[in-house]
């Protein structure tokens, strides 16, 4: 039986990338820049809760977009000229809807404090500010910068629940950390060591106390620990003992992500938050994007397994509803996947799994020859060492 990669050439596959990309998200980015966030974006939910997921959906939409686009927003150079438009327009759409975002005139100021909700996904907008300081933050207006960071301290009035939220708030004071020199530093050191004291082995972290078949490592846990880190180092230099640990972690988790992603780029189908699509492999694409993939992973294979996953979850009917924005689902419109904290907002984490977008396309990543991913290869026979477990 011959199985043939979805992936067909690194210059093609790169901008399709950017087309899905632009499609995803310039639906929220202009229609807040626009100041219309409110008015056009639609609020999906299939529990009955479509009242109280609109206080919190807008919010959702924005940072989550963010999250993803932000390293390709802050890439010095493109070369192709299409791609170099594209990004043009949305860098430009991002700022606009920044301003919008945290003016307190706007009709699209976004919430940040009612609820418990606006702590998650103001933690997915500081993530995006980390991943592209220079064009999210400090190219902004002065007084939208001080207003960002207000609207970040605010979510200081919610209290994580003991578990991956207490990432949320270490990555909020890890933005205001780097933007500031100041943050309340207990709240990153509490998230880290709760979470290196969940630990389960072989590069996975429980998601509080227990362990949850899910994709929370990847949605959440090791992105944010690891980025967490990145920033927390500079001023706590006890902090630095954490990072050999978590940063082998998340190279295991990488390599068990990838071997996740079957011939045809499904996943199986495992634990809540589905409808976030592809945004399951934010963390191998974290890892790509950070140059640290193992050894035995060439970044090609991963281009390909990543453009397999995307296409399936992404460029399928019915992903879109007739207006451009996102349906509930994992292939397609799938309303009974959503939970009850689900809708139209909750599902832009996507964009998380286009994070390698920010490597040039000079890097080995876009520039080498397409490889076979694992599941390819083991399925149509060859002949492939084993996989072990990190200890």
């Amino acid at each position: 039986m011959s199985i043939t990669p979805v992936c067909t050439s690194p210059l093609s596959t790169r901008s399709q990338w950017v087309r899905l990309l632009q499609q995803v998200a310039r639906p929220p980015l202009a229609a807040l820049a626009a100041g219309q966030l409110r008015a056009t974006m639609p609020v999906e939910n299939q529990r009955g809760h479509t009242a109280a997921r609109a206080r919190v959906t807008h919010l959702e939409a924005f940072g989550r977009t963010l999250a993803g686009l932000a390293p390709w927003l802050e890439l010095d150079v493109v070369a192709d000229p299409d791609e170099a438009t594209a990004r043009h327009e949305l860098r430009d759409l991002a700022r606009a809807a920044l301003i919008q975002a945290v003016d307190p005139d706007s009709p699209d100021r976004l919430n940040f404090t009612d609820g418990e909700q606006p702590l998650v996904d103001a933690a997915f907008l500081a993530h995006a500010l980390l991943r592209a300081p220079q064009t999210l933050f400090l190219a902004l207006p002065e007084l939208t910068r001080e207003r960002l960071l207000a609207a970040l301290r605010s979510t200081r009035v919610i209290s994580p629940g003991f578990n991956n939220w207490l990432l949320f708030s270490a990555m909020v004071e890890a933005a205001l950390l780097r933007f500031t020199g100041e943050a309340d530093l207990m709240r990153i050191d509490y998230a880290v060591r709760q979470h290196l004291l969940w630990y389960k082995g072989d590069g996975v972290y429980g998601d509080g106390p227990d362990f949850h078949w899910d994709y929370y490592n990847s949605f959440v846990i090791q992105p944010m620990l690891l980025d967490v880190l990145a920033i927390g180092v500079a001023h706590r230099e006890a902090w630095q003992d954490f990072v050999p640990a978590v940063q082998n972690r998340a190279v295991r988790f990488a390599a068990v992500l990838e071997r996740l992603i079957a011939p045809d780029g499904s996943f199986p189908p495992l634990g809540r938050s589905l409808v976030y699509r592809c945004g399951a492999f934010q963390h191998l694409a974290q890892v790509a994007l950070r140059r640290e993939l193992p050894d035995n992973l060439p970044p090609a294979q991963v281009r390909c397994a990543l453009d397999a996953v995307i296409r399936r979850t992404l460029d399928v009917p019915g992903t879109f509803d007739a207006d451009g924005w996102l349906r509930i689902g994992l292939c397609g419109a799938q309303p009974g996947l959503g939970e009850t904290y689900i809708s139209t907002g909750s599902l832009y984490l996507c964009t998380t799994a286009f994070l390698p977008l920010g490597l040039p396309a000079d890097d080995p990543f876009w520039s080498t020859p397409d490889e076979p991913w694992t599941a390819v290869r083991v399925w149509r026979g060859d002949n492939l060492p084993t996989d072990h477990a990190l200890y």
